[in-house]
């Protein structure tokens, strides 16, 4: 075995045996339990090398002491979004359901907007009013030029020039004042998803008949993330104030704990924190603590702190109890080891001791706050044990082969 000093500054040191082949689950030849003690399994060290199996000395360390403290997990407030209409209208089509899960820029909800469709009616009213107060400048330039060439032959008066340029200039007027109603109504339009080009496509004469299209509003995911709250039904009549649906981002959530006023001056921003949830025992989910409130609860006498968690595979769900490991200022002596030499067996954490070369004894061992991926150890082991660390699921699964065996 070639002995390496990794794992030195956490408090252990790693011995292991490398092997080229890829490992097989345990079977009788690999593994032997018959005539054992209850809990104690051999493994030949050629299995071991083919698992790459790691074993750990273990020793003792400097810890960050940590106050435990509870809490629940709420979703990034920053990436939650309320969704609501924006003007009265029918909810015509709805394409997601609570707890679905949506993609930014996806259909939501489409419905009727009331507001749009008097909207577009306004706009196809106004365009073709400015179409009119085009033709009718076009014939008062006309008319200017027409007086204008005449007054150069003394055929009409100077009197019929003026009123020719005050047609054209008040044609103008017209047009420009025309116009800003057009643009006015475009941007109130706009306001509803509508684009430029959607309304190129809509004309006085052909508009009528895509109106009712025209009017219709999508509402579409602003992010990826799960429906989480959902009150909506086809045909109703909704207000702009009234809220359809949420859709929260829960790849990243906040876990909200409560600290005694007694621990504050102990607690520490931007620290790592150790959350844990009853749904999944065996697992330690990595934090950090990025805001301790100012204000204390007067009833409780805590105060709220916040801790941003990494949730990518959604496990954490919103409103689950969690409890919050705090890093202190504080530390104190002793044990950690690698969070992949604990397993769980029956509800229990265990590591396995090794005692030979090839047999290796399962421990029961109490489990405390976890820093990446080392975890502490609060009893069950001494310094000097050797235990199997990476690879520690292969001995899992043959002490698992053996009880299935016996109730066969």
């Amino acid at each position: 075995m070639l002995v390496l000093g990794l794992g030195v500054a956490a408090g252990f040191s790693v011995e292991y045996c490398r092997g080229s082949a890829v490992a097989t689950p345990p079977t009788e030849e690999t593994t032997r339990t018959d005539a054992l003690p209850a809990g104690v399994v051999e493994v030949p060290e050629a299995a071991q090398r083919n698992a790459g199996m790691e074993v750990l000395t273990v020793a003792s360390r400097m810890l960050p002491a940590t106050i435990e403290v509870t809490g629940v997990v709420a979703p990034d407030e920053r990436r939650v979004s309320h969704v609501r209409p924006l003007a009265r209208g029918v909810i015509e089509e709805i394409a997601v359901t609570l707890g679905a899960r949506v993609v930014r820029g996806q259909t939501l909800v489409s419905y009727d907007n009331i507001e749009l469709g008097a909207l577009v009616g306004d706009y196809l009213s106004e365009v073709a009013a400015q179409r009119q107060a085009e033709a009718d400048l076009e014939v008062k330039q006309r008319f200017l030029d027409r007086a204008e060439a005449l007054i150069k032959l003394e055929a009409v008066a100077q009197q019929t020039l003026e009123l020719r340029r005050a047609e054209f200039k008040n044609a103008q007027a017209a047009v420009a004042s025309q116009r800003a109603r057009v643009a006015k109504i475009e941007e109130q339009i706009h306001r509803f998803g509508l684009s430029d080009a959607d309304l190129a496509g809509l004309t006085p004469e052909e508009g009528r008949s895509g109106h009712r299209t025209a009017s219709h509003s999508i509402l579409r995911a602003p992010f990826d993330g799960v429906v989480t709250r959902f009150d909506i039904a086809a045909g109703e009549i909704v207000e702009p104030d009234r809220e359809l649906m949420t859709i929260s981002d829960i790849s990243t959530v906040w876990v909200l704990a409560d600290v005694y006023e007694k621990d504050l001056a102990k607690v520490v921003r931007n620290t790592d924190v150790s959350i844990r949830v009853d749904a999944y025992p065996d697992r330690v989910f990595a934090g950090r603590l990025t805001y301790i409130s100012d204000v204390i609860d007067p009833q409780t006498r805590t105060a709220k702190v916040r801790c941003v968690v990494a949730n990518p595979d959604g496990a954490l769900k919103l409103d689950m109890f969690a409890r919050a490991a705090l890093v202190t200022s504080d530390s104190r002596q002793g044990i950690s080891v690698p969070a992949a030499a604990i397993q769980q067996i029956d509800g229990q954490s265990v590591v396995f001791i090794r005692q030979s070369s090839v047999r290796f004894e399962r421990r029961t061992v109490e489990v405390g706050t976890a820093a990446g991926d080392v975890v502490e150890i609060r009893s069950g082991l001494r310094t000097g044990d050797v235990i199997a660390g990476a690879g520690s699921f292969y001995l899992k699964t043959a002490l698992l082969r053996e009880r299935i065996g016996e109730e066969g």
